[in-house]
């Protein structure tokens, strides 16, 4: 029995360790070929009530310098206009694809059209991207795409709220709004979630998460469903700004942890 239990423990040891060199092969740069799939998010902003962004392409860098082209590398995606306040709590849809000679990527490179507008209080207003601002590089950690089996991911959270700002040029009143692109990158293994329901759905809640002067903002559902993603690790406070005379209320300490969803319980304003 002794030697059956030696022998179990060797094996084990030696699957663990065949295990670990798996998980470490599938989370590092290699030179082969690679299939990279491409998510696109939004967090959300409350003063619009749609952002049409006319996305005309999406490129990615990579590590080589045999690579023609200084190793760019453009990503198949549907050109267009994109309203990406659709993308909300949560919600993400593919993007783009692509096969690159190796998953060492670098920079992503974003450049959006001419065509963009928003909507607020049901008027529409036209969204200008300054030629300087209609291209935007983004630089790449390894932390901020998923490697698996040579397949690489990641999502772009485009952040409407943080890359729209009002035009008040010539006459100092409102003649539109200015596009600045403000892209973060991340994957769901290296950022945390957090999600709950708020209630009643006359209070019109907007949900914010804040860390230090980092702020994600959430539009419920009509069932009052909210999810925040792509947050970093940390301890959070949870404002649930209420309207209609309800008041607001404040949830602090919320833990977020990598890679994990943090669950909030339902929230009832009162009036």
């Amino acid at each position: 029995m002794k030697t059956n239990k030696s022998i179990i423990t060797v094996i084990a040891i030696i699957s663990a360790i065949v295990f670990f060199a798996c998980q470490k092969e599938n989370i590092s740069s290699s030179n082969k070929p690679s299939r990279l799939t491409v998510y696109l998010t939004d967090h959300q902003t409350p003063v619009f009530d749609s952002v049409f962004i006319d996305i005309q392409k999406l490129e990615v860098k990579v590590e080589d310098d045999s690579l023609s082209n200084d190793g760019w590398f453009t990503v198949n995606i549907h050109p267009g206009v994109y309203n990406i306040l659709r993308f909300r709590n949560g919600l993400d849809t593919l993007f783009g694809t692509t096969t690159l000679p190796n998953n060492k990527i670098r920079k992503i490179r974003f450049t959006v059209g001419t065509h963009n507008s928003v909507m607020k209080d049901n008027q529409s207003f036209p969204l200008k991207a300054k030629d300087n601002d209609r291209q935007v590089v983004v630089n790449i950690e390894n932390s901020n795409f998923d490697i698996i089996n040579d397949q690489v991911m990641f999502w772009i959270d485009f952040d409407a709220g943080n890359s729209i700002q009002v035009d008040n040029s010539g006459s100092g009143n409102i003649n539109g709004f200015e596009l600045r692109s403000h892209i973060k990158i991340f994957t769901h293994r290296n950022t945390g979630r957090i999600e709950g329901k708020v209630f009643p759905l006359a209070a019109n809640s907007i949900v914010k998460a804040f860390i230090g002067s980092d702020t994600a903002t959430a539009i419920p559902e009509r069932d009052g469903e909210f999810k925040f993603v792509g947050l970093n690790a940390g301890t959070y406070s949870v404002l649930f700004d209420g309207s209609n005379d309800y008041r607001d209320t404040t949830i602090t300490n919320v833990t977020v942890k990598t890679g994990e969803d943090t669950h909030l319980p339902a929230i009832t304003l009162r009036q």
